[in-house]
């Protein structure tokens, strides 16, 4: 399906002899010099011609490559030798794809020709360079022994051999992508003039996917695209039915581009879609009734904000313009049913003044949830007479209830001591009631009856992330990942999917519960505060959180931000890397934030001295890194160098892809045999890791 062989390299040798990447080589390949040999020199190209590659090459050498190259003084052979190491991982017989470049830089008069082999098999006799033209010799050969290339002139002339650059990969099978994800890609490429480094397969090998793109990779199934990410990619014109292919896209970022026409019906059809951000683009019309509802029932997160040019619900959103087609019988039903709509609800008014008339302590109530209201004879009842505490907080302690139909529930009683009182029991009830999303706690019900106030949301059989973390049964890396991953996207959805947005303030491992699958909810929104989209810093009185996770800038400017929340979870990742608290205790005298002491051994290059030790030998090293380094960049001091919500949990789901296809190749083996060159074996699907790539001279 894909032409280029090239695509299929995994580089392991990074020298760089010459500062010309991509675009000038369309592989974005580096290319070191061969060592230093006696009795070799420059062949010079005194015409200092641009040596092209014809249109069926598909290795495409850089001119500048080609345009040096190496040949022996006084003898008429040239010999190369490589072998592997024990740090290339090459396994018991490995496989090697040899690529042999050769053109002439001097228009000579007599004929260069000699012959070419490899591990004394030929490869090609009496073979002669084209001038300012490459011509290519490929093969393979196998087995960890040292391998050797010879260049000998034949023996009736006088000009000795050349040689311009050689590439040695390692050849190992790969899964290609699936084939209507990789159709879909190369027509979104062609049609969008995509000018990003995507070449090849999209997602295979796993080192080499396109950039902007995550894909989910399986033992037994090609790489399937969960997530595409092309904002600001100077995307012109209508969106392309392409994208409605990607059928286990579950993120599709089209933000901040000129796409234009109406959304397209199909998105909201794309099964696994949980994130559309179509934000800052030029579209028009109406917002298919297909997104609309995934996006009620709470299915799908959708930024449309920023199109001058879609509808609002009420103005043309296509159900309405259905029903002023209703016919007049249709609407004398309507009628009736209005009628007798209104008396239902005079009837229900009646009896609410009724009660609130018996009731005195609620006839200036101003609440409109939809949550269940408890007394609190009936909490009473449901806790066992507040029988089993399982937590406590500024608010008060929290117990274990069991409703009518079994269902456990956690009760979050207001003590007589506490600072919170009705305004803020207000806040949390009213922000739990509005956000609905499956990694924050949903709110069951309520109760306010005289002085008694009271929060009951849905029971966490884990508990807390910073028990999990103390306690004996510690969580591995790839569990802390999901965690951090679900947390993530619970705080981007109060960022950016809530209306007006919120900010929590209190994000901390206390305040991250756990189900028994180990999925991750974010809890107490007793100090969310919302916030405008035109004005993203609010002052505050008094600035709120917990020691150790409280954002330094806010803590010292009262000014809140998301960003505050950002430099919070970074504490929280620092945490779930090596497994200390926010305050780390050195000795009975002093303290260090985790922030400082984790930043002092990072910068050293020191992974270990930070690591958890009971993660440290089961996990993937770079995974580790690459969390350590979002978190360093989620607690820089200004809050303008922190990154966003968005950002950070696309990070975490980049490690979290690294730890789980490390796992996959732990728990893999390979081995081939044969020792045989084999310059025809088809080398289409297979995935070649780079060992090195020369530029002779």
């Amino acid at each position: 399906m894909f032409p280029s062989l090239l695509h299929y390299l995994e580089v392991i040798l990074l020298n760089v002899l010459f500062n010309s990447r991509f675009p000038d080589d369309p592989y974005d390949r580096m290319w070191q010099r061969y060592e230093n040999v006696d009795g070799w020199t420059d062949v010079p190209n005194k015409s200092n011609g641009e040596i092209k590659n014809s249109t069926n090459d598909n290795y495409d050498a850089p001119s500048a490559v080609m345009r040096s190259a190496s040949t022996p003084v006084n003898d008429s052979r040239m010999d190369l030798s490589w072998s592997s190491d024990s740090s290339m991982n090459v396994g018991v017989d490995p496989k090697f794809f040899l690529v042999l470049y050769f053109a002439e830089l001097e228009a000579v008069q007599e004929l260069r020709q000699f012959d070419v082999s490899v591990d004394n098999n030929p490869l090609a006799s009496a073979f002669s360079p084209k001038f300012l033209l490459p011509t290519v010799l490929s093969g393979i050969v196998q087995g960890s022994n040292e391998h050797s290339v010879s260049l000998v002139a034949t023996s009736n002339l006088a000009l000795q051999p050349l040689i311009n650059a050689m590439e040695i990969y390692m050849v190992r099978p790969v899964n290609e992508s699936n084939s209507l994800d990789a159709n879909a890609m190369m027509t979104i490429q062609e049609k969008f003039s995509v000018k990003k480094n995507w070449v090849g397969d999209p997602c295979a090998p796993i080192s080499f996917a396109w950039n902007g793109l995550n894909c989910s990779y399986t033992t037994n199934s090609p790489p399937r695209i969960t997530a595409l990410n092309m904002s600001s990619s100077g995307l012109v014109g209508e969106i392309d039915a392409s994208f409605g292919q990607l059928t286990l896209l579950q993120h599709l970022d089209l933000s901040h581009n000129s796409l234009s026409g109406s959304i397209p019906v199909f998105l909201g059809q794309v099964p696994a879609l949980q994130f559309l951000d179509l934000s800052s683009n030029n579209l028009s019309g109406s917002i298919p009734w297909s997104l609309l509802e995934k996006t009620q029932r709470g299915l799908l997160t959708l930024r449309v904000d920023n199109n001058p040019g879609l509808c609002g619900n009420n103005t043309c959103n296509p159900i309405q313009k259905k029903r002023r087609n209703k016919t007049k019988l249709l609407q004398i039903v309507i009628s009736v049913i209005v009628a007798v709509s209104l008396l239902v609800l005079a009837v229900f008014l009646f009896v609410i003044w009724d009660r609130r008339k018996k009731r005195p302590d609620l006839a200036h109530s101003t609440n409109t949830f939809e949550n269940r209201r408890f007394t609190y004879k009936e909490l009473k009842h449901i806790t066992n007479n507040f029988n089993s505490v399982i937590g406590r907080g500024g608010f008060g302690l929290v117990y274990v209830g069991c409703l009518e139909n079994g269902a456990l529930v956690a009760v979050k009683m207001r003590s007589e001591t506490s600072s919170q009182g009705n305004t803020e029991f207000l806040a949390e009830a009213q922000h739990l009631a509005r956000v609905h999303h499956k990694n924050l706690v949903s709110l069951i019900g309520y109760c306010k009856d005289k002085k008694h106030l009271s929060l009951v949301y849905e029971y966490m059989d884990e508990g807390n992330l910073e028990d999990r973390l103390r306690g004996q049964e510690s969580l591995n890396w790839l569990q802390r990942l999901k965690i951090a991953l679900d947390s993530a996207h619970g705080l981007e959805y109060l960022h950016k999917s809530c209306s007006p947005p919120l900010i929590h303030r209190d994000v901390k491992t206390g305040n991250i519960l756990l189900t028994t699958n180990l999925q991750a909810k974010l809890s107490d929104f007793g100090l969310t505060r919302a916030f405008s989209s035109e004005m993203v810093t609010h002052m505050t009185t008094r600035p709120a959180g917990t020691l150790g996770y409280l954002d330094p800038e806010y803590y010292a400017t009262s000014h809140l931000s998301e960003k505050s929340d950002v430099y919070s979870f970074g504490v929280v990742l620092l945490v779930l890397i090596t497994g200390q608290r926010a305050i780390i205790t050195i000795s009975d005298t002093e303290r260090n934030n985790i922030t400082i002491w984790a930043r002092h051994g990072l910068s050293e290059g020191d992974i270990d001295s930070v690591i958890d030790p009971r993660i440290r030998g089961d996990c993937d090293i770079n995974s580790v890194w690459k969390v350590a380094e979002l978190a360093l960049q989620c607690t820089q001091h200004t809050g303008r160098d922190r990154p966003t919500m968005t950002e950070v949990a696309e990070g975490i789901s980049e490690s979290l892809q690294l730890e789980t296809s490390s796992r996959s190749m732990r728990c893999s083996s390979s081995g081939t045999g044969g020792s045989a060159l084999a310059d025809g074996e088809p080398v289409g699907a297979l995935e070649t890791e780079l060992i090195g790539e020369t530029s002779a001279r």
